[in-house]
């Protein structure tokens, strides 16, 4: 007969969320090792991060990308919205234009963002065309004027549709942009050690200057008592000068007395 090999014990894990997030748990895995949490994937709607019931129906997907201890640190990979709100958004004799669109990041990131507008009545195809040409404008600008994290929060909290809805005016009037899906096309490998690293310098940054600080006090204590010596010196000095006047005084008096006597 075999032996059958012993199992390892499984240990829960806990999914941490970026920085972008607050860094708040979002979930628990159980692993009889670290490496196999790597590159797991977890899905959250953005209404158990913000609390924000109108922001249920996005669904965030975050990625884990490095495991220490008992925390595996996630990094954020993408959104989708769920299937019955896009269905409830498209409806008969309405016009439905979609996108998608790669850009790049102030910080250097690509991702790929597919969003979609609505208009209550159907619309022309040229007039899709420059609606189409409007949110890949307002996509763009943003992506190179924001980081990662900025952009994710602006296409998060409806920037894109409130711009795009606002420049689309002249063309026809928009009923709705969504942002239904986003990928990010590059996975951050080293997110969490660059943030370690800026925690590190910055708690060495503090460090030092409060290293500066005592050693300025230090020499103003060192002044002030150098000071107040001098001062207690001169003190000394001042009533020797006047115990000597006053003695000199003193006895020129009684010399004057002793001549009157006399």
């Amino acid at each position: 007969m075999a032996e059958r090999k012993k199992r390892k014990q499984k240990i829960w894990y806990s999914l941490i969320a970026p920085s972008m997030f607050g860094k708040v748990k979002i979930a628990e895995t159980p692993a009889d090792d670290p490496e196999k949490v790597m590159g797991r994937t977890v899905e959250v709607s953005l209404q158990e991060l913000t609390g924000d019931f109108a922001k249920a129906h996005i669904k965030l997907i975050f990625k884990v990308i490095d495991v220490k201890g008992l925390e595996a640190h996630t990094a954020f990979i993408g959104h989708t919205t769920t299937t019955d709100y896009v269905k409830r958004m498209a409806r008969r004799h309405k016009s439905k234009i979609d996108g998608v669109f790669d850009v790049t990041t102030k910080d250097g990131k690509r991702i790929r963002v597919k969003p979609s507008a609505y208009t209550s009545k159907r619309i022309q195809t040229s007039q899709k065309r420059a609606i189409r040409a409007v949110m890949k404008q307002v996509i763009e600008t943003l992506a190179q004027n924001n980081t990662l994290d900025e952009f994710v929060k602006a296409m998060l909290d409806g920037e894109i549709g409130r711009q795009t809805y606002k420049l689309s005016k002249t063309i026809y009037p928009v009923k709705r942009v969504e942002v239904h899906k986003s990928e990010l096309l590059e996975v951050p490998k080293v997110e969490v050690k660059k943030e370690e690293e800026e925690e590190k310098i910055e708690e060495e940054a503090v460090e030092e200057t409060k290293e500066e600080v005592a050693e300025e006090t230090a020499e103003e204590k060192k002044e002030e008592e150098a000071t107040e010596e001098e001062e207690e010196k001169t003190g000394e000095e001042e009533a020797k000068e006047e115990k000597e006047e006053s003695s000199e005084e003193k006895g020129e008096e009684e010399e004057e007395t002793e001549e009157k006597s006399e």
